[in-house]
């Protein structure tokens, strides 16, 4: 078996959630400012894409290095093992960044790193000309304070993209995110949920997946599915995997609310493409007049920020009001992420926690309010 490094990034502040879903993936890991890495065969590779959650995407590590002439990284990126990974005709572009290193121009990074590859590729396949019209293998050589690491990216499209939203509105929630502040809750399939300010339903159906513990990736395609050295008979195991762990029976009961009776259409209209039209209840109506008989519930929402200086009062009102709503429902957790510093203050009470994590690059807080346990059933 050949094992491989692979690193799965990670958007600021939700490392830890994406090393947990790996951890639960059977791996160890190290985490790292934005990325978690972890060690994993060929099938390591199918199953990171198309179970984590909250990663933004998965790469494979080929070398890391310290570079700080361009001789330096052309040299040590030629004595990669290259065609291990790459086949004669494969397409493999480059993309670079460097953050606090002497080489900084990221176009000149890029061309070396290429031209390496290339000189690297002519030493093992004996040719002079590669015509790179095979698979793709999207290469980055990322230089952090002067370390060369080069990847390649093993995911293609960002793994937020699930494959169900088929509508979305001016400012949606990216599904990686929503699946994180759903993981980050103390919420079992057996409990109520609800996002009273639920947009185009990104949160419900994150939720409506974890509790029937649907992969996040079962509806769509992968780069690494054309890698010849992988092979379609590790895909196939992964995906079958997939739908043998698959809990399609598994009752919920999750509600999304929105004010905006054309938001509630295109939540249905994309819980509907995610296969999950009969588990999720969609409904026009107003966060603050939300009322329920049910206990122990979780609720879990992305409310408007009020970033407008216009929108502020509005914004800081709607707070006032749901924070007399939602605390009237003693026995129920309250989940609220929002860029509004003051938001506690207008809600009317302290979170027993807060978390800073980035919607994007607005810098949020994740007030989480926890509620009594459930009883324990006989």
């Amino acid at each position: 078996m050949t094992s491989f490094s692979l690193i799965a990034t990670a958007a600021m502040g939700l490392e830890s959630v994406v090393a947990d879903e790996v951890r639960r993936l059977g791996y160890d890991c190290q985490v790292e400012n934005g990325k978690v890495t972890f060690e994993g065969d060929a099938l390591a590779i199918c199953r990171a894409n198309l179970w984590l959650r909250a990663a933004d995407r998965v790469k494979l590590k080929v070398g890391e290095f310290r570079a700080t002439t361009f001789e330096e990284l052309f040299e040590q990126t030629k004595a990669l093992p290259w065609a291990d990974y790459l086949p004669k005709d494969a397409e493999f572009p480059v993309i670079g960044k460097s953050v606090k290193s002497t080489l900084f121009s990221v176009s000149d990074c890029q061309a070396i790193v290429k031209k390496a590859i290339v000189e690297s590729l002519k030493e093992r396949y004996h040719l002079s000309w590669f015509p790179e019209t095979g698979p793709l293998y999207r290469i980055e050589v990322a230089l952090h304070k002067d370390i060369a690491t080069l990847t390649i990216d093993a995911s293609g499209a960002g793994l937020h993209k699930r494959g169900y939203r088929v509508r979305q509105g001016e400012a949606p929630l990216r599904e990686t995110l929503a699946a994180a502040l759903v993981l980050l809750t103390n919420w079992t399939p057996d409990r109520p949920f609800v996002d009273p300010f639920c947009g185009s339903g990104t949160i419900a159906i994150e939720a409506a997946l974890i509790g029937q513990n649907i992969a996040p990736g079962f509806n769509r395609d992968f780069v690494s599915e054309q890698w010849p050295w992988i092979g379609e008979r590790a895909w196939e195991r992964a995906r079958q995997e997939v739908e043998d762990m698959a809990r399609y029976d598994e009752p919920l009961d999750i509600c999304g609310i929105d004010l905006d009776p054309r938001m509630v259409d295109m939540a249905r209209a994309n819980a509907a493409e995610a296969g999950l039209a009969d588990l999720i209840s969609f409904q026009t109506g107003r966060a603050e007049q939300f009322r329920t008989d049910k206990s122990y519930g979780v609720i879990v929402s992305n409310p408007p920020y009020g970033e407008r200086l216009g929108e502020r009062r509005e914004v800081e009102a709607l707070y006032r009001a749901i924070g007399r709503t939602f605390t009237a429902l003693d026995t129920w957790s309250v989940y609220i992420l929002t860029a509004h510093r003051g938001f506690e203050t207008h809600y009317g009470r302290p979170a027993t926690k807060r978390r800073k994590l980035f919607n994007g690059f607005i810098e949020t807080h994740y007030y989480q309010y926890w509620g009594p346990r459930p009883p324990r059933k006989c």
